[in-house]
């Protein structure tokens, strides 16, 4: 059975859109799945203080809901990402979100951090890719993709606890697919 760790990251941003080398994690979401199919064992929500741009947009705060206080009062990353390796524990795992971007931010804070990023985290499953190809719908973004397959989206958009949560649902159909394919070709 493998093990899954769903992730979703919010980060710094601006209306006038910067590079990805200006963005940085100010909440990481994830939950941990025992199975494809099985229960959620698990759930990370923390906000991470910015060093690089330590003030929040305004349209950072109007996207995500995350406020000024909340990152003021939050660690920083080479705190809080310690935390999330340990929360994830040292059984094997697949390192699942929504596109490409969260895994890049990861690579890229780590780096500005001076943190490792551990290798088991390259063991990568891009769940959008995974949806387009086994529905043969156009990549979109998770809401489209929640409406496409009549599941409602709950909490707020662009928090990261509340946007794994609605990945998470996607998962549950993804994955097992996934894994008979795969078993299927052994």
């Amino acid at each position: 059975m493998t093990r899954y760790i769903i992730v979703d990251l919010e980060a710094t941003c601006w209306e006038r859109e910067a590079g990805m080398e200006q963005r940085e994690i100010i909440e990481i979401g994830a939950i941990c799945l025992e199975a494809s199919a099985g229960p959620v064992s698990g759930e990370f929500d923390a906000f991470v203080r910015p060093v690089a741009s330590p003030q929040l947009s305004d349209f950072c705060v109007q996207l995500t809901s995350i406020q000024q206080a909340d990152v003021d009062s939050a660690d920083d990353f080479r705190v809080v990402f310690p935390r999330f390796v340990d929360w994830i524990g040292p059984e094997p795992f697949v390192l699942c979100a929504w596109g490409g971007y969260d895994l890049q931010q990861f690579r890229l804070d780590c780096r500005r951090h001076g943190v490792t990023l551990p290798a088991s985290f390259e063991h990568y499953l891009n769940l959008k890719q995974e949806f387009t190809r086994q529905t043969g719908i156009k990549p979109r973004g998770m809401t489209s993709a929640l409406k496409a397959m009549h599941i409602p989206l709950e909490g707020r958009h662009h928090r990261a606890i509340d946007d794994v949560r609605n990945i998470v649902k996607l998962a549950r159909i993804i994955l097992p697919q996934r894994e008979q394919q795969a078993a299927q070709q052994e």
